[in-house]
This record gives structure tokens, sequence and C-alpha cells, in this order.
């Protein structure tokens, strides 16, 4: 089974649910050990983690950790039926990031036989879980998981995440006056004052802030809970925003431009540090040198907009970069996966396992460990 029938197979998985998660994650188990790589499978608050070593057994070789995950968010029943269109794999998680993982999964097969890198492949089923206080890849760097270098599969069209924005997201109450649904102008209406606040959000100074890699920080109005009666003028409600700052911003300097906003109390939130990778460590040049190899080109690292289990790995001091095939689309309706990406991706990933030992032969020793917050 190739890159493209393994993209396929687990794009028909439901894994927005429970159940999809634990039939896939028992398929691709089977699928490795099928090709004589050894899993180690565990129950992470009911959820299935899996994880594979192969390579090198010396505890001195460098360890490199290629991560993904197997959930997506929630689709119609549809986009659970992969197809074709010209180049594109087309169905939810095609390009976040079951594409990848069908890759990832194939290129570990690829260089199993190789004894002189440890590559440590762990698959995760909660990355796009709304649960910020405890997530898998967390707890298992928590516990021990370590490598040289990690590098998770989210989409980069071929390109290498050096940077991404850190997360502030937020909820906050929005207080108003009730009155009876036949006179509003007897209220204060809470809800429509939470549209009015967060368009007060867009318009602050750190909104357009930008940086060397990002023009502008995201900010995303994601839900509005209020009202408890259809006659009624709602007198509270609450609103989460999810923003995504640029690194040189300081999400504490943000959260004090918001509260200076009447009206707006932050109740609860939520921060992850940006991601940031020098481009001078040696194993992203290693990376860049093989993609560029099967790209036909050279490879510019980029920043992407959205955050992502990498940050687990650079917190614990190990340098981590984003890196996946070419599409779009994910979280939407039409998401898509370039096919022959696919296989520049799995390529890449070989090229770069191969080649990393002559790469690290030519770096001095303190520079082996740049990156990260180490």
């Amino acid at each position: 089974m190739d890159e493209r029938a393994l993209a396929e197979r687990l794009i028909r998985y439901d894994t927005s649910t429970h159940d999809g998660l634990q039939s896939a994650a028992g398929f691709v188990r089977g699928w490795l050990e099928s090709n004589e790589v050894a899993v180690e499978a565990r129950d992470f608050d009911g959820l299935p983690v899996l994880h594979a070593d192969v390579g090198a057994t010396d505890p001195e070789a460098p360890t490199v950790i290629w991560h993904g995950h197997l959930d997506v968010v929630p689709a119609f029943d549809e986009q659970f039926e992969p197809c074709v269109d010209g180049d594109r794999l087309i169905g939810r998680g095609a390009y976040d990031m079951k594409g990848a993982l069908a890759s990832i999964l194939c290129a570990l097969v690829d260089v199993k036989a190789q004894d002189a890198v440890r590559v440590r492949m762990v698959c995760v089923p909660d990355e796009e879980s709304e649960d910020v206080d405890r997530r898998s890849t967390d707890e298992l760097v928590k516990e021990g998981l370590r490598g040289d270098f990690a590098l998770t599969g989210e989409p980069t069209d071929l390109h290498i995440g050096v940077q991404a924005k850190g997360v502030l997201a937020f909820r906050a109450e929005i207080r108003g006056r009730a009155a009876h649904g036949s006179t509003p102008w007897l209220g204060d209406n809470a809800i429509l004052k939470a549209h009015d606040a967060f368009r007060r959000i867009e318009t602050l100074p750190f909104s357009r802030q930008s940086s060397d890699l990002f023009d502008r920080p995201s900010i995303n109005l994601a839900r509005i809970e209020g009202g408890d009666a259809f006659n009624k003028v709602p007198d509270r409600c609450t609103m989460d925003v999810d923003i995504r700052y640029l690194p040189n911003q300081d999400p504490q300097d943000i959260l004090a431009q918001i509260d200076a906003i009447s009206d707006v109390h932050v109740i609860k939130q939520f921060v992850r540090a940006p991601a940031i990778v020098s481009r001078r460590n040696p194993y992203v040049l290693a990376l860049r040198d093989a993609v560029s190899e099967v790209n036909g080109g050279d490879v510019l690292s980029v920043g992407r907009d959205g955050a992502s289990d990498a940050f687990a790995f650079l917190e614990a001091g190990i340098p981590a970069v984003e890196f996946g095939p070419v599409g779009a689309g994910h979280h939407g309706p039409d998401e898509w996966v370039s096919i022959s990406s696919l296989r520049r991706y799995r390529e890449a990933l070989r090229d770069f396992v191969l080649t990393l030992p002559d790469q690290l032969a030519q770096t001095a020793p303190e520079q082996a460990v740049e990156g990260g917050l180490s």
C-alpha cells in the first residue's frame, strides 16, 4: 500500500469520534506490524496513542521524532468518503493531517533498515481537542519522550515551518440589562454588546503589528453564548475569542488592552507561547537540503498561523518544526492534499534521515542543540 492508498484508507475513518479513532488506530497498528515495525499502544483518557521506534539502537545515536495526529474536526458524512480530482485527494483530514501521516508511516518503513539514526514515530488522538489543559503530546513529553529534533506533519506546502504564532484564547463575560422582549429599548442587550466589544478588539493596537514572517496576528470570534428566554433581552453572555499572536508580542500586554474595554470581563484564559527554531539548526539544514532535492528548488522557511503540538517539544528544549505536504482547505468543506506532494514528502523524510549523519558530522558540537527553548 503506497502513501496515496494509505491516505484514502485513513480518511474513511471518522476520527472526530471516539469509535473512529479507535478503529483508525487499530488499522495503523496492524499496518505497521504487517510491515515488521513493532508498535507500542497506550490509552490516554480513553483514546489511543501509538509509538514506534526504528533504526539505531545506540543511545548515543541522533534521535528524531516524527509526530502526527489521527483526529480531525467534525464534518459531514460525505467528507469521509475520499475522492480524486486530478492531483487532488479530497476529504476530511486529507491536508490536516492524514495525508502527511500516511507518508510518515510509509517513510518509517523506508528507513527502518538503517542503523545510524533513531526515528521515533508518535501518533496522537487529540491535537484538535478543545481540552487545552491536558493533551497527550504534552503528557508524553513530561513523562520523558525525548529526541534531538522533532517534526510534526502539519500543513506547510512542503516548506519548513520554523515559526508559529502563539495562542491567546480567552472567555469573556459581557453584562447588560434585562427587559421584556417587546420593549428592548428598556434593556441593554449583552449579546449585541459582545459583538461590539469584539469589533473593538479587532482595532486594538496589537492587531496592527507585524513581524518578519507574519503580516498580522489572527483574531477569531469563535463562540457567543447568551440569553435564557426568547422573550427577554439578554442581560449576560459569554464570548470565546481565539487570538494567534506574533512572536514579538506579549500576551499580557494584549490582555491589558482588552481589559481596558468597558463591559468586557475576562474570566478564563489559555496562553501558549510561539514556536521559534533557528534556521541555522543543523537538523533544519539537513531537512532543507532533503526537501530541496526532491522538490526541485530551494525551500523557504515559513511562519505558521496555527499552533500545533510542536510547542510541547520546544518547551522541553527540543527543536521542533512543522513540515507537511501541499494542499489547502483544512477544517473547511473542500479540504484537499496534492497526491504528487505526498510522494515528495515521503521521499524528503526518507532522505532527511539518510543524509543526517553527514550533516551532523560537519556541525560544531555547540550548534547541534541550537533551537527550541534550550
